[in-house]
């Protein structure tokens, strides 16, 4: 596995896939992806069991964590605790953000999909 990355090779792997969803990086303590939504499209996500942090690339929407709306645009750093309710709503424009997990996702118990 690379151990250095480039945000264009990564989100044209992404496209590539056609995944929402793309996984880059992943060792015992952190892993990280690209998470990407088209203008209105639904979030299906569910709460992790690990911390998480997005990091906006692109695009605009709005993150409800627990109950309480937030920006998401580019330049925007979002942290979601374990365990809490989160998905993002109102896309506006095609939103794309890298996430970091700690530990890696999934390691602290099976993510359901």
């Amino acid at each position: 596995m690379p151990d250095a990355f480039t945000l264009s090779e990564v989100l044209e792997r992404r496209r590539k896939l056609d995944r929402a969803w793309l996984e880059f990086l992943r060792v015992p303590a952190l892993s990280m992806g690209v998470y990407s939504l088209a203008a209105g499209a639904e979030d299906p996500q569910r709460p992790h069991t690990e911390d998480e942090v997005y990091y906006v690339i692109s695009g605009r929407a709005t993150l409800r964590v627990a109950g309480e709306d937030r920006v998401a645009e580019p330049g925007s750093i979002l942290y979601v605790g374990a365990s809490v309710e989160h998905r993002f709503h109102r896309v506006e424009a095609d939103l794309t953000a890298l996430v970091f997990f700690a530990a890696a996702e999934g390691t602290n118990a099976t993510r359901p999909a």
